[in-house]
């Protein structure tokens, strides 16, 4: 353990270093667009072309399925398509439970949409409050490799930094909930069709999933190459 350690710390130069190895670890490519996307374009196409609640859920976790087990064949990473299983899972519990509740089948249909909003709602006051209390949550990433999690908090200058990403974090999430709480508490209330609230749901989650993800890391690539913060916070390098 001590020669890994060794061997991989002084590679890390600087902060904007440590954040974009962390991101490229993070992301799944266009696969990993694809397998977080499909299984919602399917729930949501099933939903309304046969309004068979159980089949579309069968569908989508069916899709999901057939990716892991090509990721399993393939022997690559499990991590994207896990998480879109795990996401249709809670989506699942959430229908049963408004089912339980006897709650209408449309009723049912937004209950799937409604753990994305919590999700978003809470990363979103997370990464907020980070931000707002001095201690940026991608500050805990240059920590992470650092071997000291909060030594980077001392160096103002990295602090600047880690904030403004974290909030580039968080603008996508923010954005989420902007524009699809309405949608669904319109759905919910009767004030929009529940299957027009549905079928924008579904086009929103993957609207707004990617493509807004990527725009934010689009954005962060570029304060990331802007600039050269230290690791090591006795150094300090000016801004560009």
């Amino acid at each position: 353990m001590t020669g890994v350690t060794d061997h991989t710390a002084p590679s890390v130069a600087t902060v904007e270093e440590v954040v974009r190895a962390q991101l490229s670890r993070a992301l799944g490519g266009r696969r990993g667009m694809v397998e977080a996307a499909v299984p919602t374009l399917l729930f949501t196409v099933m939903w309304l072309t046969t309004r068979e609640l159980q089949l579309a859920l069968l569908v989508s976790i069916g899709a999901a399925v057939v990716m892991l087990v090509i990721r399993v064949v393939q022997r690559s990473s499990l991590q994207f398509v896990l998480n879109a299983i795990f996401g249709i899972g809670i989506g699942w519990l959430f229908v049963r439970l408004a089912a339980s509740r006897g709650g209408s089948e449309d009723e049912q249909a937004l209950a799937y949409f409604l753990p994305g909003l919590i999700y978003n709602t809470g990363y979103s006051v997370v990464l907020a409050a980070t931000c707002l209390v001095g201690w940026p949550l991608v500050g805990f990433m240059v920590g992470s490799v650092t071997g000291d999690p909060t030594a980077w908090h001392s160096s103002k200058q990295v602090v600047r930094l880690c904030t403004t990403l974290t909030w580039l974090l968080a603008v996508p999430c923010i954005i989420r909930v902007a524009v699809q709480a309405p949608v669904w508490f319109a759905g919910r209330s009767g004030g929009m069709d529940a299957d027009t609230a549905v079928a924008v749901l579904g086009i929103l989650k993957v609207g707004l999933g990617w493509p807004l993800q990527l725009a934010a890391l689009g954005a962060m690539v570029w304060v990331l190459s802007r600039n050269a913060t230290p690791v090591d916070p006795g150094d300090q390098v000016e801004l560009a």
